[in-house]
Parts: structure tokens; sequence; C-alpha cells
């Protein structure tokens, strides 16, 4: 397996300089086509970097903009703002995010069939495609988007396996895998999403775009999609996106630095008076081994950047919980703990829970949200074709010439 992501700040920008050229002819006629961990890619390869924002989308589009017209990236710039899209679209509906949870927990402790799970999970189903898929992504922590679309379709339609724990497979061994992008897209092959709409793998469609390298047998010749019961509000129903707490600038901040956003130097004004910063890594997280050495390594990449651009003392902490945020935030005398908006998710619930002790032992939890996010994050209330049609508007006013 040579896919391989170091992770660091450098890397995803070197990275993106060497993509760039290849963003508009080459990615559009080719990133459909899957050619293995060691063959050649015609799409980025930079998802675990925007994940985990050791590069920002802004970043990226004001790159490739620079280099192609609109018209000649269009793909490639939808494929950037498809993450920015679900993002938003969960951010108005957090009750999706506790479902996925609860059901996904639930079905752990119910479905009958234990082994057929591991067998799916070890690539051991008999399969051809799906089983090496599976070992690639804990290997590699990596899949190609349309092996994604396959795998999910093959564990939903033709294994009968329960939709929330291969979603939560993903989760936990993919690099890129965020709350939002992992669950709804699993979402909407089962068709939950779109209400009917499924996503049905096929053995013609997986012949043509692997090469030839795979010709699975025995798939699912229907899908139909999956039903489930109503939640408190219709999920068309999007509730506002919450107003951030804002920080004071005049008051000492400590920096909590999470795994949502690893480069707080490129939204965080000078001005802001940081007496420390921890980036915090909470280690209870489902993490497989890929996704944990790249979370960690890129954890050491981001405090050594933080200490050079903030100039002051920075810790890596495995836990965002209110005990050792009050402590560290006592101990650099600060009366104010700042960190970049964490999206629905796991790090936005831990926060949630530690809002209470922090407020009592009188220290503001402020979390000033990216301007790319404000601009975008709005215009998720219904499909991606409406949404799509606001991003030329939203580049423009994020000062991207297009």
């Amino acid at each position: 397996m040579t896919v391989h992501f170091p992770p660091t700040r450098a890397q995803a920008l070197q990275r993106l300089e060497d993509f760039v050229p290849h963003a508009a002819h080459r990615y559009t006629t080719g990133r459909n086509t899957d050619n293995g961990p060691e063959g050649e890619n015609h799409v980025s390869m930079l998802s675990p970097y925007l994940r985990h924002r050791l590069l920002t989308e802004r970043e990226i589009a004001a790159a490739v903009l620079a280099r192609h017209s609109m018209a000649a990236a269009e793909k490639y710039i939808q494929e950037v703002l498809w993450r920015t899209y679900w993002k938003g679209w969960l951010e108005m509906r957090p009750q999706v995010w506790n479902r996925f949870v609860t059901s996904r927990d639930h079905a752990r402790e119910t479905f009958p069939n234990a082994r057929a799970i591991v067998s799916a999970e070890n690539g051991m189903t008999g399969i051809e495609g799906f089983d090496d898929w599976a070992r690639e992504l804990v290997q590699t922590g990596y899949l190609h988007n349309h092996a994604r679309m396959w795998f999910a379709s093959i564990w939903i339609f033709t294994l009968r396996l329960p939709w929330t724990l291969g979603a939560d497979f993903f989760l936990r061994h993919l690099i890129d895998a965020d709350a939002a992008s992992n669950t709804l897209s699993w979402r909407w092959v089962a068709g939950l999403q779109t209400a009917g709409k499924t996503y049905l793998a096929s053995a013609d469609n997986i012949v043509r775009y692997t090469g030839g390298r795979f010709a699975p047998k025995g798939l699912a010749k229907s899908a139909d999609a999956l039903t489930e019961t109503p939640i408190e509000a219709p999920i068309e129903s999007a509730a506002p996106i919450p107003t951030p707490h804002p920080y004071d600038p005049a008051k000492p901040v400590l920096l909590l630095i999470t795994h949502e956003d690893m480069s707080p130097e490129t939204m965080i004004p000078d001005s802001v008076a940081i007496n420390a910063a921890l980036v915090g890594v909470p280690q209870d997280l489902l993490w497989g081994e890929a996704s944990r050495q790249f979370v960690k390594g890129a954890a050491i990449d981001t405090a050594t950047r933080a200490r050079s651009h903030f100039g002051c003392p920075v810790n890596i902490v495995q836990t965002v919980g209110a005990d050792a945020l009050i402590s560290a935030a006592q101990a650099a005398g600060a009366d104010q703990i700042l960190t970049p908006y964490a999206p629905t998710g796991p790090i936005a619930d831990a926060l949630r829970a530690a809002e209470p002790a922090l407020m009592q032992a009188g220290l503001t939890l402020a979390q000033p949200r990216r301007s790319w996010d404000t601009q975008f994050w709005p215009h998720a209330k219904k499909g991606f074709f409406p949404f799509k049609e606001q991003i030329v508007s939203g580049l423009k006013a994020e000062g991207i010439r297009i």
C-alpha cells in the first residue's frame, strides 16, 4: 500500500501546489476512476488535510482558480464545496447526528449477526473488490470516493448490514471522515438523505471504473430505500445556525486547538492576547490506527506552528474535558477559552458538555467561525443543487477572483 499522508501543513501546501495544474481537465475526466492504492490517481488526495483544516477550503479554491477558469475547474471546486455543504446541512439539523449515534450504539448491542460484521470489516466476505476496499481502508485510512459509494451500497443492499455500523467503520478508519460528510453520505446511499433515492453498486460500473481490476459477482440487483421513524422535526426543516459566542480581545486567552481546525494561525487575529495554547487530541474517539497516527502527527506539527506564530507555550493534551481546560486556563491566567468553531460532531458534543463547568469557573468559551462557513452554510437549507447556485457569489464574497 503506497497511500501516505505526512501529517503537516507544509506537506498539505506542497500537495496543493502539485495538484493545481491538474485540477481542470485531468481531474474532470479521471475523477471517477479508482486505480487502487498503487495506481495513478487523478484526484487531489487533499481530503485528510481539508478534513482537519491543515488546509482550508478557501486556500484550495483560491489556488485552483488562480490557475484555471471556473468553467474548467468547476467539477473540482464543487467537490470541495460538497464537504462545506454537508457541514452546513448538518449544522442546521444536529438531531440527525444525534440519531446516528443512538442508532449506531443500539445496532452494536442488538444486531444478531456479529460474525457478519467482523467478516465485512476484515475483508472476508468473498466479494471481490469489497474485501479489497475493507483491507485498504484499514491499512491506509483512505478510499477513493467511488469505492466508498460501492462499498456502502454492497454493505447495505447486498450484505444487508446496518448502515450505521458501516458508517461507524468508516468513521473509525478514514483519516478524512467527519461527522457530516460521513454520516450524510451513508444516509444518501441508503435512501434516507434524499427520501427514496438510493445508490446501487453494479458489477459493470465497478469493472469500468476500476480498469477491470474487480468484477464482483452476486451483488444486489435492486436497492429499496431504507426508512426511519420521524425525528423531532422533519429533516427538510432547517434550524438557524447557532451564533458563536464572541470573544473579548482585551482579555487574556487560552487557545484550544482541536482536530476540527488545525491551522488557527490563518484565522485568529494577531491582536488577540493568547497566554497559552492547548492542542486537544481526545483519545476516546473511535479512531482506527491510521487516523490516530495522522492526528497525532498533525498535533505535533500544529503545536510547533502555534508556538512560533503566537509566541506562547503550547501543550498537547488527550482531552477537551472541563477539568483539564479549567486547570490550563487558570495556570495561564486566562479569563476565556478561545477555540475555532467545532461543527456538529464529537468535538462539539464534548465542548457542549464541558461548557457549564467552564461557566461556573468564570470562563467564557468563545468559538469564532471562519468566514467561509458563515458565507456558505446558510445556503445548505435544501439539496446540493440550490446550494450550487450560490457557489460563484460565495467565492466572490470570499475575495476569490473568478
